[in-house]
């Protein structure tokens, strides 16, 4: 069996002497997709920075391709290939989407063109401040600069929080297409259960800081009863 891409194997993490992640294990494989589900406040965040390396690991194994990287930086983990959009999507606002852009450009698939051509609006508004653009074009601007390092593994943290529907069908069909035709291998933290499971191959949903329940995505999409019970969401028919 292949090595999987990512692996966390019994993790206790948190900040400082508090635990937030109690016990976690799990495994992304080379361009696969996850869903990380639940209710405000179990974990899901802590979850994606403990990958980049910005929470204190007091138990477990953290495997990036094979090697331990528990110990590791954040900037060493982004230089091995973990790209990272975080909820304040953090661009740089005094300077133009394509300086954002430039800035954050390595070798690889995602240059210039291929961005644009996955958001057509940041094309648009190349040469637009980042303080001058809309939420939702922010939040465009965020995941292109991630894509920009040409990371083999994407952490992404509530990127369709706050924003306009239309919006959020545009920024799912350009992730649709990055993960699905690009092959880009995703972990989804989204309130938007529906879309994030319409997105990705498997799903895990959290509770408390454990993994209470796992499965396929297309599984639990079909399984409105059991999203209710975990989750506390209704998906209409």
């Amino acid at each position: 069996m292949a090595e999987p891409l990512l692996a966390l194997h019994d993790i206790r993490a948190g900040y400082g002497d508090a635990v937030v992640l109690d016990g976690i294990s799990l495994d992304v494989p080379e361009h696969g997709s996850l869903a990380v589900l639940g209710r405000n406040g179990v974990g899901k965040s802590t979850l994606l920075l403990t990958v980049m390396g910005g929470t204190n690991v007091s138990r477990g194994s953290l495997r990036w391709r094979g090697e331990e990287i528990t110990g590791k930086s954040m900037h060493r983990r982004a230089r091995a290939g973990l790209g990272w959009v975080a909820q304040e999507r953090e661009i740089f606002p005094s300077l133009s989407v394509e300086e954002n852009l430039d800035v954050a450009s390595r070798p690889g698939r995602w240059d210039l063109a291929a961005v644009y051509g996955l958001f057509p609006r940041l094309s648009e508004r190349r040469a637009n401040m980042g303080n001058q653009l809309s939420g939702g074009e922010q939040q465009m601007l965020a995941i292109a600069r991630a894509l920009m390092t040409n990371p083999a593994l994407l952490l992404l943290d509530e990127p369709l929080e706050g924003l306009a529907p239309i919006i959020v069908e545009e920024l799912a069909a350009a992730l649709a297409r990055m993960i699905r035709q690009e092959g880009t291998a995703v972990v989804l933290v989204e309130q938007h259960a529906e879309v994030a499971l319409s997105l990705t191959q498997d799903a895990v949903v959290m509770e408390r800081g454990v993994i209470v329940h796992r499965a396929p995505s297309r599984v639990l999409l079909d399984d409105a009863a059991t999203l209710d019970r975990l989750i506390g969401l209704r998906i209409e028919a």
